[in-house]
């Protein structure tokens, strides 16, 4: 690996900017994830759906461009953040189509066939931009089912204001039917655990007999982007009116890394699967220039629920990334890398005077475990996750300190397939 900070095993292309995970999907046994992709620069701008394909959640194959801006159309301005339905058989991905106006974003609709290779852009929206007292932008479609019926949620708020998430029925997918709002600040566990001007990003699934309710924050902050984490919800969905209401219960932290945001999820018969976002943190503009490359997927995840709250580990899957056991207990320069501790272990980079690091403690019954594949850093412990970043260059190395704790040190790789 030419570039000691490009991730190997976790999905982007080799150039340009990523951001949001879209429109996960698992069809005819083969998984999709799309992403919010540049492909000509390390910028956000000029917003594609760029897609990958796995039927194993290890060997990615990389696509073209699924949904990609047209010059005077509805999504001139960018296919920004949404989902995909399997609409009697016909997939179906309902996204944000941006105008070069967030503030005027509506929802646009695409087809493919079962392949999910070739799409078909609508030319007309499916919803226009509610404009109402409170709502300064709207964004991010997520559809989900309840008693019978197919409904769409969607992150919205003010700049300068607060949060809110609108619901709509669309059992037809060309005819949304307005139901006001799913949950609004003035739910007072919501507007505790997941403060912000708009809620983005939203994902509603039931786990087990549980609703859990996904949002990710965004506040306005001068000088700074307002992306400040994702927020959990439990709640119980109930008949208001003609639609719904979320009440929520309790909630907490999804990720406690300064590295995650816009999570999406895939809502299984056996488990519920979820990649995020993981964006820099460590890197001027000008490495970025340079580098030709911004953002990444995490790992996938498998959510869970754990004595009273939503627990997060690495898919199952992800064991058939380990190669080769190495000693830990000397330095190594290993670009992608996993630690499975039973206790407490603590990750060092080194490089010159200057160092980071990264602790963990698992329990003779309950591993740690931190992936590293070139910058990004996935720790897990206790169903608790972190997303953050680290930069090793030619001349730095990792090193491991353990007292009293069974470690293991895998080398990552996908093994060739037969």
């Amino acid at each position: 690996m030419d570039d000691p900070i490009f991730p190997a095993l976790h999905i982007r292309p080799p150039r340009g900017w990523v951001n949001d995970p879209n429109g996960i999907c698992l069809i005819d046994g083969t998984y999709h994830v799309f992403f919010q992709h540049n492909p000509d620069a390390p910028l956000h701008g000029n917003i594609h759906w760029g897609h990958a394909s796995s039927t194993d959640l290890l060997h990615w194959r990389y696509h073209p461009a699924a949904l990609v801006p047209r010059s005077g159309m509805i999504d001139s301005g960018g296919c920004w953040s949404g989902c995909i339905a399997d609409d009697n058989g016909v997939p179906t991905a309902v996204y944000t189509a941006n105008p070069d106006d967030p503030r005027q974003a509506v929802v646009g609709l695409a087809r493919s066939d079962r392949s999910l290779l070739a799409w078909k852009q609508d030319e007309a929206p499916a919803v226009a931009t509610p404009i109402r007292p409170g709502i300064d932008e709207v964004r991010d479609p997520f559809l989900f089912v309840h008693a019978g019926h197919r409904y769409a949620v969607q992150g919205a708020g003010h700049r300068d204001g607060r949060p809110m998430l609108l619901l709509w029925e669309c059992d037809d997918i060309t005819r949304w039917v307005e139901l006001g709002t799913l949950l609004t600040s003035d739910d007072p566990i919501a507007a505790e655990v997941a403060p912000a001007n708009i809620w983005e990003c939203p994902n509603l699934v039931r786990i087990e007999d549980q609703w859990v309710l996904l949002v990710s924050l965004w506040r306005w902050m001068k000088n700074t982007h307002g992306l400040i984490g994702v927020r959990y919800l439990f709640g119980d969905l109930v008949g208001y009116g003609d639609g719904l209401r979320f009440n929520a219960t309790s909630g907490g932290v999804l990720d406690d890394g300064p590295a995650f945001y816009a999570p999406q999820v895939l809502a299984g018969v056996h488990r519920t699967l979820l990649w995020g976002w993981a964006w820099e943190i460590g890197r001027t503009p000008d490495q970025i220039r340079q580098a030709g490359w911004a953002g990444l997927l995490t790992f996938p995840r498998e959510l869970f629920l754990s004595d009273g709250r939503l627990g997060l580990k690495p898919a199952a899957e992800l064991v058939g990334l380990r190669s080769t056991e190495l000693e830990w207990r000397r330095p190594f320069t290993e670009h992608a890398f996993e630690i499975v501790a039973y206790g407490r272990v603590t990750l060092q980079l080194v490089d010159g005077d200057q160092d980071w690091t990264i602790t963990a403690t698992g329990s003779p019954n309950s591993a740690a475990r931190i992936f590293v594949d070139g910058s990004i850093v996935e720790r897990f412990q206790n169903g608790s996750a972190q997303t953050t970043r680290a930069y090793p260059s030619r001349t730095s190395h990792w090193s491991v300190a353990a007292r009293d704790a069974n470690v293991k040190l895998y080398r990552l790789a996908v093994a060739e397939r037969d």
